[in-house]
């Protein structure tokens, strides 16, 4: 069970800071449910960003006059307050990435390349979504590798045991696993994962796309090797996102990209990577990300992440509970009485009526939802058979009555369409 904090959180004060929320969309008051997507942004975070670029804009790492200082100092404490965020052991272990997909792809073709070999296994779950999907698939390719999967349960809720097992017994190379699914909401138990793929020699990669906005992360905990996250889904800046890796994993691998930042000394005939993490970091980097994203952090962290999680445990049940009554709908993932092990994401389809003339219907009611395979097209139509579905998903910010104008959008679009 997970631990439940002592109060709440106070859902209309928190909204006061997020300036889109006080906005419409086709007239009517905007209810934002998109967050497995992306998340909105508190006036800290956009203040942090214009602040840098009206106050101290300068290049970090180089210059030794005060912005530059300033700037440097900024940047590289953002980085520390992700470790401590997720428990990392400092922040040589944290290499800005421009998301979790680059994140991944870093580790696929840095230590990937290096280590997997022709006939080498590497194991994902059919519950990825493409970022954790294909960079294994072309890296399979590359080496004549073979990509395996540990397959979903009975129910197309969570994955089997038992083929877990039955995988590990292959001896791969590399087990990467999405921590919570983007379309099923499962909260995966990566710790006994990571623990089982370990005691078969598997290097560990964890997606942690949608589990580090929303609730609380220990990497030390997990034990994983690696732990990928982006910032734009956890308040902070697009274009910027972090790779959680083991200092001895990292400092064993050789750098992506090369050039600036990534140099120690350099000659005609031989170069130096620098120090971790910059050793990672070409070039100039998002450097107004980083400082945005370290606003972010700061705002989860005056919060609660276990507070956050709690918030969206309640606000998905009462969803959840709405739902059941809709006559002609079905939902994807765990039930409502499986809250430990489901994350702030529904996916659901109305019969007969297309995802996207859902969402179209929902949008003139000022409700953002996503529809369409979510970048998880083989578990959308392969296993759930469905060529696309209907997503909402919560965040700190959403109220139980924006839940209720989701279920009056649905009875809309019934009527429109003719359904029951």
């Amino acid at each position: 069970m997970e631990k439940e904090p002592k109060a709440g959180i106070d859902v209309e004060r928190i909204r006061q800071d997020f300036p889109i929320l006080g906005t419409t969309m086709n007239g009517k008051p905007l209810v934002y449910l998109d967050n497995a997507a992306t998340s909105q942004k508190p006036k800290r975070v956009i203040d942090a960003i214009s602040e840098y670029y009206t106050s101290y804009n300068a290049n970090i790492h180089r210059g030794i006059y005060a912005i530059a200082v300033e700037a440097t100092d900024a940047y590289v404490d953002s980085k520390a307050k992700l470790a401590k965020l997720i428990n990392a052991k400092g922040m040589q272990e944290i290499v800005y990435t421009r998301n979790t997909t680059e994140a991944i792809n870093l580790v696929a073709l840095s230590w990937g390349n290096a280590n997997i070999k022709r006939g080498d296994h590497i194991l994902i779950t059919q519950m990825e979504h493409h970022s954790n999907l294909v960079p294994w698939m072309l890296l399979a390719r590359r080496k004549n590798a073979v990509l395996d999967y540990v397959r979903l349960d009975e129910s197309n809720t969570k994955l089997d045991m038992q083929s877990l097992k039955e995988q590990l017994e292959k001896d791969p190379k590399i087990m990467a696993v999405t921590h919570v699914s983007n379309v099923l909401g499962t909260i995966n138990d990566v710790k006994r994962m990571t623990k089982e793929a370990h005691a078969h020699g598997a290097v560990v990669l964890v997606d942690g796309a949608q589990s580090a906005p929303h609730m609380p992360i220990d990497v030390q905990d997990i034990g994983c090797d690696f732990f990928a996250l982006s910032a734009h889904k956890m308040l902070g800046p697009t274009g910027i996102g972090a790779l959680y890796g083991r200092y001895d994993m990292l400092d064993r691998m050789d750098p992506l990209f090369s050039g600036g930042d990534m140099i120690k000394s350099v000659t005609f005939d031989d170069v130096t990577w620098n120090d971790l993490p910059w050793k990672f970091e070409a070039g100039t980097p998002d450097i107004a990300g980083g400082i945005g994203f370290g606003a972010a952090i700061d705002y989860l962290n005056g919060i609660g992440m276990e507070r956050i999680r709690a918030h969206e445990k309640k606000i998905t049940k009462y969803a959840l509970e709405r739902l059941e009554e809709v006559k002609h709908l079905k939902t994807y993932g765990p039930g409502k009485d499986e809250m430990d092990s489901r994350g702030g994401v529904i996916a659901f389809a109305i019969d007969k009526v297309h995802p996207h003339d859902v969402s179209q219907i929902f949008d003139s009611e000022g409700i953002a939802i996503r529809a369409g395979h979510h970048c998880a097209m083989p578990l959308v139509t392969q296993l759930l058979g469905e060529s696309a579905v209907s997503r909402m998903s919560f965040y700190l910010y959403n109220r139980m009555q924006e839940a209720d104008k989701a279920v009056q959008a649905i009875e809309l679009v019934k009527k429109t369409f003719g359904v029951g």
